[in-house]
């Protein structure tokens, strides 16, 4: 559902997102999982008439670094966890992660 929402670039209704997903879900399914995407903070929702519209609140990457984020906050040892995550990358991403961490911060 995530990806139908990233493909529109805009808010969908779940009739909108439902008849875009491949295999037949019901209405009621769609709207289930999308309410519980919403209560985890993924997706926001406009109320449209008897409706509501849904967005996501990241792309994928930014949802994968919430992910990420997520599984560090809940670690009692940060330092470690972090170590442990960096001694196990491959060379090419530790030196993306070195040069992102030098790069001046106004940049974005």
């Amino acid at each position: 559902m995530l990806a139908v929402l990233w493909q529109r670039r805009e808010p969908a209704s779940a009739e909108q997102v439902r008849k875009r997903l491949d295999g037949p879900l019901a209405y009621t399914t769609v709207v289930t999982i999308l309410s519980r995407l919403h209560e985890k903070g993924v997706v926001t929702r406009e109320k449209q008439g008897r409706s509501f519209t849904y967005s996501p609140v990241d792309d994928e990457p930014g949802l994968a670094a919430r992910r990420m984020r997520a599984v560090l906050d809940s670690e009692h040892d940060r330092d470690s966890v972090l170590a442990r995550f960096v001694s196990n990358l491959p060379a090419r991403d530790e030196q993306a992660l070195l040069e992102l961490l030098r790069r001046d911060p106004a940049e974005g």
